[in-house]
């Protein structure tokens, strides 16, 4: 199922800030946004629910220690993703 993907302002930020220091992992970021919107659920995405303090959350992998965090939400009368943040595993969790 296709969603749209939202940008939250944090998530532009730490991306912007992520690929500063790793220029290389631009690409990898890129596709998995791709088929975070082609589906979600893709296994190599590795999706899963999150708990504690970000139970309403979900985390994809984008590579081994690429981790993005997302909600589902409306958005104009359908199912979007709103990207909340992304980075290394110690730095989103």
């Amino acid at each position: 199922m296709k969603r749209k993907l939202i940008s939250s302002t944090a998530f532009t930020r730490a991306a912007r800030k992520y690929l500063k220091k790793r220029p290389n992992q631009t690409e990898n970021l890129q596709m998995c946004l791709l088929q975070l919107e082609e589906d979600a659920f893709q296994h190599s995405l590795r999706t899963h629910k999150l708990t504690g303090p970000l139970s309403d959350s979900w985390a994809a992998s984008a590579g081994y220690d690429l981790r993005i965090i997302f909600k589902f939400v409306k958005h104009e009368e359908s199912e979007a993703i709103l990207l909340e943040t992304v980075g290394t595993h110690d730095e989103v969790y």
